[in-house]
């Protein structure tokens, strides 16, 4: 994998592929994923107009499904969590539900809230 930074500025990341980069909020680390769907992370610092890229390295053990989309992961505004569709390791089992909490902690505060009255 190559990173481009403006006009003519090409530095090499990966020597064994990777795809769909996404850059940490903290601007020191560099996310892509692998053919074998595990996520690599590289540390990187800016001197001048170049890019100095460490050594690759694997940021989880654990594989997601591939499901044919472009991207299937994110990375959390954190810098530290992903979410992804994890494999079951069944290549044939179906993917028949997701579920999504949102504004859990509001629930959380709700529910602790009304059991002090």
């Amino acid at each position: 994998m190559k990173c481009t930074s403006g006009p003519g500025g090409k530095w090499q990341i990966s020597t064994g592929g990777g795809r769909f980069p996404i850059w940490s909020p903290n601007r020191k680390e560099l996310f892509y994923r692998m053919g074998d769907n595990r996520i690599m992370v590289v540390s990187y610092s800016v001197e001048g107009d170049s890019l100095r890229a460490g050594r690759p390295r694997l940021w989880s053990e654990g594989q997601f499904t591939d499901r044919g989309i472009a991207r299937n992961f994110a990375l959390h505004p954190d810098g530290k969590r992903f979410a992804v569709i994890k494999t079951t390791g069944d290549s044939e089992a179906a993917l028949d539900h997701l579920t999504l909490v949102t504004n859990w902690f509001d629930e959380v505060r709700r529910v602790t809230s009304a059991g002090q009255n």
